[in-house]
């Protein structure tokens, strides 16, 4: 992995810095073409993954180009809307079936990978089993790329690692279909009307592949309770901001929600 020299962190330095996600645990700066972050334990993992799939042509993932002055990993950026504007880009049925093939194609180009067994992720350590794939586990619209309708990049990639591809799918659908209340269809996820929700789980599986709907709302449940033990277990390493939101009592936000989904399934099977 290459280190800047002290003519390239001259140059950074003079570029025009941008925050692009003003977190003060982890933040997320732009500087020129690239993209400066913190570094975990997971990071040479993600760097081997990232750089296996530049390496079979993958084109919508960031490229690794080293680690900066700072000790912050350096990618590249992947220019066009991204985070809040992700919202709008899968409520048209067209951009739901774009979201649902881009995580298709990306867990079909990680089959092609050689993982290492002694690999370090933040959840989970080793190589996928023979029906996983390396999971981005936090495949979700604000971590798309878009130019205009077309999806061009998948962001954040600090907790990919080995799981069931339903890991993935399950987490896109809790957020795409979504699995929330009427009024927060529409107050926060951009719908003029609440959704047929039903079509549209409908719509992202035949556009991911899925032989059938059946087992999705129990399989978004168990994500949902599972993305509540995916925070305990980064907090138990003193990673933040999940450490903060154990301590605080902010963590049962996921589990809270299984209730309504459990009280409405006519609207969604």
């Amino acid at each position: 992995m290459k280190r800047v020299t002290p003519g390239t962190a001259t140059l950074c330095r003079a570029m025009h810095s941008e925050v692009l996600k003003d977190d003060p645990t982890r933040p997320v700066v732009r500087v020129g073409n690239t993209v400066r972050r913190a570094v975990g334990w997971w990071t040479p993992a993600v760097h081997r993954l990232l750089a296996g799939l530049e390496g079979i042509g993958f084109a919508e993932s960031p490229r690794v180009l080293g680690i900066d002055e700072q000790g912050r990993e350096e990618l590249s950026y992947i220019d066009g809307e991204s985070g809040g504007a992700g919202w709008a880009k899968i409520t048209p049925d067209e951009g739901l079936r774009r979201f649902a093939r881009l995580l298709r194609d990306y867990h079909d180009a990680t089959r092609q990978l050689s993982i290492d067994d002694d690999a370090r992720w933040a959840l989970v350590d080793g190589a996928p089993k023979s029906d996983e794939v390396i999971c981005h586990t936090d495949f979700a619209p604000w971590n798309i790329v878009w130019r205009g309708a077309t999806p061009v990049g998948i962001l954040d990639w600090d907790f990919a690692g080995p799981a069931l591809p339903m890991n993935d799918v399950a987490y896109a659908l809790d957020y795409a279909i979504p699995f929330r209340d009427d009024e927060t269809c529409v107050r926060w996820h951009g719908f003029e009307e609440a959704p047929d929700r039903k079509r549209r789980i409908a719509i992202f599986a035949d556009a991911y592949g899925l032989d059938s709907t059946t087992g999705l709302v129990d399989a978004v449940i168990e994500r949902l309770r599972l993305d509540d033990l995916y925070v305990r277990r980064l907090a138990a390493r003193n990673l933040e901001p999940q450490a903060t939101w154990v301590r605080t009592g902010q963590v049962s936000e996921s589990v809270d929600r299984i209730p309504w989904i459990e009280q409405n399934r006519h609207l969604l099977e």
